[in-house]
């Protein structure tokens, strides 16, 4: 059980975490126990943890309400430009500790469990992962919703609410295993089943085309289901909507023709619709056309447009028409935004609409589209690129396919008068990547339309990556700079003035070893491994993938094993190597880098030699919630990507809003971390874009590197020769192969710089003062890095719409009545 907080702490913590009034914790225990008993049905007797979860879950929820129906009433009233951020990954983790700190009910809710003799971080645990996405991307997604509501814009995510989330993993004799992610199994409080907006999405039939246009006939239905959740602002009283779409099977679905014999097949066979929101495909920067795949996509992107379109056309407009009914006013009142290309089927769809059911012309739906929609690539990996069997896509989607074509006839035209040449796109005779010709590069469409192209630097959410996951930095920063950071993360730039502090630099230090601490008990608990807090905690968590160059940290970690071995007596600085991450379960190459890191730690972390000088975890099952007790204990950010493969990162800046150094390659956002603190505060090394490029003309030649340096083949030697797996000594032969005759991402390349920079971390660890000196140049430099500027920018540069700061009025709890605009 927590202690409950000195009246120092108290005074400490009230900034960031909200007044514990004695009225706000009376009420609170009230509502927890009205909760336990007419929601759960429970009493003190016999309820378990997960009951006052939800109890507590429910309490907090109550304090959403009022605000989310004041919020939607706010925009039906004033009608502004709304933002429609369509995605099929929403990698929200959980939500309960995020409600708390921006509705500043942290204090309270902590006061009033204490008071009934429950432990607040238990109940938090017992709350289950919203894992909507893979990586990257999909976290991207949850921080945007975050910074879109805190910058009071107008602004709903649109994806599928999947009965399975990314698996589970555990790691069984070494390998990766994946257990299906079971989240909504015990219930969801969070969110709210909307049957009246049930929307049909078809598939499949064929078209017909005939004086009054083109008829989409035969096709099948599926219904749409939404689920809307609430998305809180930071503090000022907005509250948006996640409203993430369930597949359901209609009434009427098989049983046209059933007889008596096919009645109980034909009620069986609804799973077959349903089936479409069942599961997330779980590949991260990999591409696998199938079928199930391309019908989420679309089932999205149809329920998504219609219910835009709805609201469009009913919201208050200042007029007495019941409907708004002119659309070339959607791009004043509507903004789209394609969250990479899942889904692209967005703009045939939205043609669709426009040229076969509301009658408009080719040209005029067309810029109405053009003005409406935006697109975000993610990736440069070519495998990353969707590319879709054209005779798949027109059993499918038959007219769909018919306006792409004609969005490509159209567009190749222009290209001739553009001179640019563009080939018929069948790759095979058989492949499209929608909207884009494949055989054209980025170049060719930015040569001929430029105004459309715009870089934005990814961001992460401070609210969780900081104030929520490093509660007690965060007390420090704001005891020197005030609490206004945390909704304006530029004024962190203030702490360059305490980088000689003393007071501050003890504050900075004692935050991380307590933070470590913690996480090392965490560790201790799960993995059985004794961990030595005052080793460097050097963690490289993210999606398994070549590219990220996993391989190169177990480079290092053999190295490092090495030269203690072989000089036991000198003073080596004691490391905890922490890897964890996902591999998409069809991805062999990545699962085999798995085992090769767990058989590595076996050998390393039960040799006498090495004592607790250097040890090496996988961190099972990284997620959301996992990321939030790992990065605020880090002290070395691993960021390692081949130059020129990851295209921003998010990850890395989380570890630096957190107090880790980073050691890095000049890539993704690493680049511009190294602008804002100051290249000298990174570990930088290795191959620039240009080095890359003028390497792959040379021709890259794994041979050159593993003959030259002794290190590097020692390493090899033992991975090949079963050092790390004496029972089956050719268990890695396939890695060392691919290392040393097909490596497209040159981690031999980048080893020898890497080892000496690896050196330099080393020696610089040794020195605590020096080593958080940097730290707090990196903090102070991670303003760019916060989702709200990202927001800011695309509201302002791509969407037309002005963010602001302003707070919507309280709601006073009792009159929750007004009219909800939906």
């Amino acid at each position: 059980m927590s202690k409950p907080l000195s009246d120092h702490d108290r005074k400490k913590q009230i900034s960031v975490r909200g007044l514990a009034g004695v009225e706000n914790v009376t009420e609170l225990k009230q509502n927890f126990n009205r909760h336990l008993h007419f929601t759960l049905v429970k009493d003190r007797n016999v309820a378990t943890k997960r009951d006052y979860y939800f109890a507590l879950a429910n309490t907090v929820r109550d304090h959403l309400i009022g605000r989310w129906i004041r919020t939607q009433q706010h925009y039906y009233e004033k009608d502004p430009k709304r933002v429609y951020y369509i995605s099929l990954e929403f990698y929200m983790g959980r939500t309960l500790q995020n409600t708390m700190v921006n509705l500043a009910l942290e204090n309270a809710c902590d006061e009033a469990m204490y008071q009934l003799g429950l432990d607040m971080e238990e109940l938090e645990d017992m709350e289950e992962d919203a894992g909507l996405g893979n990586g990257g991307l999909g976290r991207l997604a949850a921080c945007f919703l975050d910074s879109m509501a805190s910058l009071g814009l107008a602004a709903y995510g649109y994806g599928i609410r999947y009965e399975f989330g990314i698996f589970n993993q555990k790691i069984v004799n070494g390998w990766q295993v994946e257990e299906a992610d079971d989240w909504l199994r015990y219930g969801n409080p969070w969110e709210k089943a909307r049957p009246e907006y049930m929307r049909p999405v078809r598939f499949y039939g064929r078209t017909e085309h005939g004086p009054d246009g083109v008829k989409w006939v035969d096709a099948q239905v599926v219904l749409a289901l939404p689920y809307d959740t609430p998305v809180p602002g930071y503090r000022n009283n907005i509250v948006n909507t996640m409203r993430l779409w369930s597949a359901k099977a209609p009434c009427e679905f098989n049983l046209k023709d059933f007889n008596v014999g096919g009645y109980i097949q034909a009620v069986l066979d609804r799973n077959l619709a349903e089936n479409i929101s069942r599961v997330l495909y779980p590949n991260d920067n990999f591409f696998e056309g199938k079928e199930l795949r391309l019908k989420q996509e679309y089932f999205v992107v149809s329920a998504t447009l219609q219910d835009i379109i709805r609201r469009f056309k009913v919201s208050k407009f200042g007029s007495r028409e019941i409907a708004r009914t002119d659309f070339s006013k959607l791009p004043d009142k509507v903004a789209i935004q394609l969250n990479d290309t899942h889904p692209a089927m967005a703009i045939p769809e939205l043609m669709r609409v426009l040229v076969d059911e509301e009658k408009l012309s080719w040209d005029k739906a067309w810029d109405i589209c053009v003005r409406t929609c935006a697109y975000t690539n993610h990736t440069v990996l070519p495998e990353a690129l969707e590319r879709w069997p054209v005779d798949l896509f027109a059993h499918l989607l038959p007219r769909h396919l018919e306006i792409v074509y004609e969005i490509n006839r159209r567009h190749l035209e222009v290209s001739v008068e553009h001179c640019i040449v563009y080939h018929h796109n069948t790759i095979n005779g058989r492949l499209i990547h929608v909207l884009f010709c494949s055989v054209c590069s980025f170049k060719d469409f930015y040569e001929m339309e430029p105004h459309k192209f715009q870089n934005k630097t990814n961001g992460i959410t401070p609210r969780r990556w900081l104030v929520m996951c490093n509660p007690g930095l965060a007390e420090v920063i704001a005891e020197r700079i005030g609490e206004d950071f945390i909704r304006d993360l530029d004024q962190l730039q203030a702490l360059r003035e305490y980088v000689n502090d003393d007071a501050f630099i003890r504050d900075v230090a004692k935050v991380k070893q307590e933070n470590k601490l913690k996480f090392a008990v965490h560790l201790e608990e799960h993995y059985k491994v004794k961990i030595n807090p005052n080793s460097m905690f050097d963690i490289q968590v993210k999606r398994i993938h070549e590219y990220k160059r996993q391989l190169l940290n177990c480079l290092h970690i053999i190295t490092y094993f090495n030269r203690i071995k072989k000089e036991p007596n000198k003073q080596w600085t004691p490391r905890t190597v922490m890897i964890g991450g996902k591999a998409a379960p069809g991805y062999h190459t990545a699962k085999m880098i798995i085992r090769l890191i767990t058989a590595i730690g076996d050998v390393v972390n039960n040799d006498p030699v090495i004592g607790d000088r250097l040890k090496v975890i996988f961190l099972e099952n990284y997620r959301v919630t996992l990321a939030e007790k790992a990065i605020p204990a880090a002290d070395l950010s691993e960021q390692i990507s081949t130059a020129g493969t990851e295209a921003s990162g998010t990850g890395n800046m989380k570890f630096m809003l957190n107090g880790a150094l980073t050691i890095g390659t000049m890539d993704g956002a690493n680049v511009e971390m190294a602008e804002e603190a100051g290249e000298d505060n990174l570990f930088i090394f290795g191959m620039r874009v240009d080095d890359v490029d003028k390497l792959d003309m040379k021709g890259y030649h794994a041979e050159e590197y593993y003959n030259r340096l002794p290190e590097l083949k020692q390493a090899i030697d033992q991975i090949a020769g079963g050092f790390f797996s004496p029972k089956q000594p050719d268990l890695f032969k396939e890695i060392v192969n691919m290392l040393m005759h097909h490596d497209r991402f040159k981690v031999f390349a980048d080893y020898e710089d890497y080892i000496k920079c690896q050196e330099k971390v080393n020696a610089l660890y040794k020195n605590p003062k020096e080593w958080t000196k940097k730290v707090i140049y990196n903090i102070a430099g991670c303003g760019k890095f916060s989702s709200d500027r990202t927001i800011a920018q695309y509201a302002r540069e791509i969407w037309g719409m002005e963010p602001t700061l302003e707070k919507l009025p309280a709601p006073d709890d009792k009159s929750d009545r007004c009219q909800n605009g939906v």
